[in-house]
């Protein structure tokens, strides 16, 4: 079944001028086109468009998500070289979850503080 790039950008979230400047810029391979000359987009599209904006939501590059689909059209001589740029894009999301734990910590101990401060408030109104 062929989406219309209407259709992808409406499932995707993203815009159709994104979705087009992906094309253009060989971040999103070559998508077919119909009869019409329109873009012509399968399952297959979708699922990688829905990579990419995984990667693109955690932080990575648009080059280096660029990087990973032409080494994706390589084949197998490239699967380790996709999966080396899956793996130290993963240690910077977990670096970067590290970071914000650390930040939610600090704000649990406040928000403590500040819960213990509006009790003993209440127990000195009562």
């Amino acid at each position: 079944m062929g989406y219309s790039i209407k259709t992808i950008a409406q499932k995707s979230g993203l815009s159709q001028y994104t979705l087009r400047y992906y094309e253009r810029e060989g971040v999103l391979p070559v998508v077919a086109r119909d009869v019409n000359g329109n873009r012509c987009f399968d399952d297959e599209d979708l699922e990688l468009i829905s990579l990419i904006c995984c990667l693109k939501d955690t932080g990575m590059a648009i080059a280096d998500i660029k990087q990973f689909i032409a080494l994706s059209k390589e084949g197998s001589d490239a699967l380790s070289d996709q999966c080396r740029l899956l793996q130290e894009h993963k240690q910077h999301i977990e670096e970067k979850i590290q970071f914000f734990q650390s930040f939610a910590q600090k704000i649990d101990h406040k928000i403590a503080y500040f819960s213990s401060l509006a009790n003993e408030a209440k127990a000195a109104n009562s």
